[in-house]
C-alpha cells in the first residue's frame, strides 16, 4: 500500500460523496441567477476536498487512542502505524492551508477568506464533541450542513432562502445517519464514558430518534422544491430519497446491526449523487422549456 492510498484511507476520501453533492447542489442553484465562473467551480470542489480532509484527519488524530481501544476500529491508520503522528499532524496543517488558499479562486468576493478560518475552527471541533455532548451527531451535521450555505454565498456574496433549506435537508439527514451509525458503539461508548445518543438511549430508542431526524429532512426537501421553484423531476426525487430513507430504516434493527455500514454508505451515497444529477436535470430542462 502507497502512502497516498494510506492517507486516502486515513481520511476515507470516498464519503466525500456526502456532502460535495450539496455544495454543487447549491450552486447549480445560483448560477440559475449568477453568471457561472469556472474558478468558482473549482473553488467549492478544492475547499470541499481540503476542509473535509484537514477534520477527518484531526478526527482520527484526536481519537487515535479511542480507536486504539476499539475492537471496531484498533485497525485503523493510527493505532494500527500504518501512518506516524507526526506524517498525519503535517498533513492536517498541508490541507488547512490549502484551504484557505482555495477561498482566493472566489476573489473579488472576500466572504469566503474571511470566514475561513472560522468555518476551519467549527469543523475541527466536532472532534471534541464526543467527549462532553450527546449530540455530538448533530454537530457533525452542522458542520456538512455548512456546504450549501458556503458555496451559495462564495458564488453571490450573499444568502438566500434556498441554501438555507438545503442546509437544513443535511443537517437532519447527517444527524440521523450519524446515529444509526453510532449505535455500532453504544456499549463500548457507555463503557468508556464517551457520549452519544446510542450510549445514551438505547439502541431502539437511538433508531427511532433517527427516523425522526430523516423525516424532518424529507420535511425540508419538500420546501427546497417549493422556494426554490424547482420542478416536477426534482419532487420525484424528493420521493426516492424518502423512500431509500424508509429502505436504509428497514436495514438496521436493534437486534440486527450487521447491515449498518450498508445503510451508512451504500444508501446514502444513492441519496447524495442522485439528489445532485436529478437537481441538475430538472434546472436544464426547466431552462430547455423556457
Amino acid at each position: 500500500m502507497s502512502t497516498v492510498e494510506r492517507f486516502l484511507g486515513l481520511i476515507r476520501f470516498s464519503h466525500t460523496v456526502f456532502a460535495l453533492p450539496f455544495a454543487l447542489l447549491s450552486a447549480v442553484l445560483a448560477w440559475r441567477d449568477t453568471p457561472f465562473r469556472s474558478q468558482d467551480l473549482l473553488g467549492i470542489v478544492l475547499c470541499m476536498v481540503f476542509a473535509r480532509s484537514s477534520a477527518m484527519a484531526f478526527n482520527r488524530f484526536v481519537d487515535r487512542d479511542i480507536d486504539a481501544a476499539n475492537p471496531r476500529t484498533v485497525g485503523r491508520h493510527l493505532p494500527a502505524g500504518l501512518l506516524s503522528t507526526r506524517a498525519v499532524i503535517a498533513f492536517i496543517a498541508l490541507c488547512s492551508g490549502a484551504f484557505i488558499l482555495s477561498t482566493l479562486l472566489f476573489l473579488p468576493n472576500r466572504w469566503p477568506l474571511y470566514l475561513a478560518g472560522p468555518v476551519l475552527g467549527f469543523l475541527l471541533g466536532y472532534s471534541y464533541a464526543k467527549r462532553f455532548t450527546s449530540f455530538c451527531h448533530y454537530w457533525l451535521s452542522a458542520a456538512l450542513m455548512l456546504a450549501p450555505i458556503a458555496a451559495w454565498l462564495a458564488i453571490t456574496g450573499s444568502i438566500a432562502w434556498p441554501p438555507i433549506v438545503l442546509a437544513g435537508v443535511v443537517f437532519f439527514w447527517v444527524g440521523g445517519f450519524d446515529i444509526i451509525y453510532a449505535t455500532q458503539d453504544a456499549d463500548f461508548d457507555r463503557e468508556k464514558g464517551l457520549f452519544s445518543i446510542p450510549s445514551r438511549l438505547g439502541v431502539k430508542s437511538s433508531l427511532r430518534l433517527a427516523a425522526l431526524s430523516h423525516a424532518l429532512a424529507i420535511a425540508c426537501l419538500a420546501a427546497l422544491w417549493w422556494v426554490a421553484h424547482l420542478g416536477p423531476l426534482f419532487l420525484l426525487g424528493v420521493i426516492a430519497v424518502a423512500l431509500l430513507l424508509v429502505y436504509e430504516h428497514l436495514l438496521v434493527r436493534p437486534d440486527d446491526l450487521s447491515r449498518v455500514n450498508v445503510a451508512f454508505f451504500n444508501v446514502n451515497a444513492v441519496i447524495s449523487l442522485g439528489l445532485l444529477a436529478v437537481g441538475v436535470l430538472d434546472i436544464w430542462i426547466s431552462k430547455f422549456w423556457t
